[in-house]
């Protein structure tokens, strides 16, 4: 069963120790379990986890504030990088061996569009101070829920997976309505992405579920450490971390717009 509602995490092994017995892999043949199949790559870490994911974050800042301050000029680029991101996520996912470059080029490509999209939103509102405090409120919240989830204050149990995807379905689904209705409702189609209560509402459902979604997303990825998974398999952490990372900033910022009288 899979741990995660993020699909960046479909090939990080799912569940406690599948496939490996109840043992560390190194430690089976000792134990009893049948060995595992020889490999010369040793078992992911915590380490492994935190520098990739910092690397993935680190190439998506850099291009991201190069995009943001190359000013107008540069943000025409958005929606393009919008849509290649989209793409190479979808060939992250569905690819069968990790590709570290690729993970990267997502992640530039990424900060393009995040560095594109801050800019307008901030010319649109007058305000650039928006996006600091977007990218604070970002990171708060990441921090806040690594906490909650090493506290245990929230426990991540298959009901809860399943209340998780039902939302991310049903989010996801609003938001497709939402879009095809705005081609022929005078362009706001249900009203979700307006800055009324009705859109104010909505956005702070997405940020909640955004935030819920990383406590799936660390339970994957503590999961596949003891499931004994391959140190490469740290890059598709990284890259799920970074999805719902990406998602949750441009709810934020979408949030905080609206207060800015838009």
């Amino acid at each position: 069963m899979r741990t995660s509602s993020n699909p960046a995490f479909r090939n990080l092994p799912a569940g406690g120790y599948a496939g490996f017995g109840s043992a560390p892999a190194g430690l089976q043949s000792q134990a009893g379990y049948p060995s595992a199949p020889a490999t010369t790559e040793r078992p992911m870490t915590v380490d492994d986890v935190v520098t990739k994911t910092g690397i993935t974050l680190g190439v998506l800042l850099v291009t991201g504030a190069l995009t943001y301050l190359g000013g107008p000029g540069i943000w025409f680029f958005a929606l393009p990088a919008a849509l290649v991101g989209f793409v190479l996520a979808m060939v992250v996912i569905f690819k069968k061996k990790v590709s570290p470059p690729l993970i990267l080029t997502y992640a530039a490509v990424e900060g393009v569009f995040l560095g594109g999209i801050s800019g307008i939103i901030a010319t649109q509102v007058g305000n650039p101070g928006i996006v600091i405090q977007a990218v604070g409120a970002t990171a708060a919240v990441f921090a806040g829920m690594l906490v909650v989830y090493k506290t245990g204050a929230v426990k991540v149990t298959p009901r809860f997976q399943k209340w998780m995807m039902g939302a991310l379905i049903g989010v996801v689904g609003l938001m497709l309505i939402n879009l095809v209705g705005s081609f022929f409702g005078g362009g706001t189609g249900l009203g979700l992405r307006e800055a009324t209560p009705l859109g104010i509402g909505f956005s702070l459902l997405c940020i909640g579920i955004a935030a819920f979604a990383f406590l799936l997303d660390f339970d994957a990825a503590d999961k596949a450490i003891r499931a004994g998974a391959p140190e490469k398999m740290a890059w598709y952490t990284a890259f799920g971390l970074t999805v719902t990372l990406v998602w949750l900033y441009i709810e934020i910022l979408r949030l905080l717009s609206y207060f800015q009288g838009e």
